[in-house]
């Protein structure tokens, strides 16, 4: 199972941590299920939803006509839990 690549901190991922919203950057065919398992296990905590958004990236292909970039996930805990490596 893929994991997530990295934590993605922007203004609005910073705000969102405070609705108990935590933002990834995966790999763009990681599932829903496969995070929300993937993030349960490792941090034994709940989690009540997942939305996903594919984020394009600046450079463009000619060959590919598919959506070349990163998949974004924003995963909302649910309350009483949180992942203690972010500050909440």
């Amino acid at each position: 199972m893929d994991k997530p690549k990295n934590q993605l901190i922007t203004e609005k991922s910073i705000r969102l941590l405070q609705q108990n919203q935590y933002t990834f950057h995966v790999n763009s065919k990681l599932t829903k299920t496969e995070m929300k398992n993937w993030i349960e296990q490792i941090f034994d905590v709940k989690v009540e939803r997942i939305n996903s958004s594919r984020v394009r990236t600046k450079k463009k292909t000619r060959l590919n006509s598919n959506f070349a970039g990163e998949k974004k996930m924003i995963i909302k805990l649910r309350s009483n839990f949180f992942i203690p490596l972010f500050l909440n």
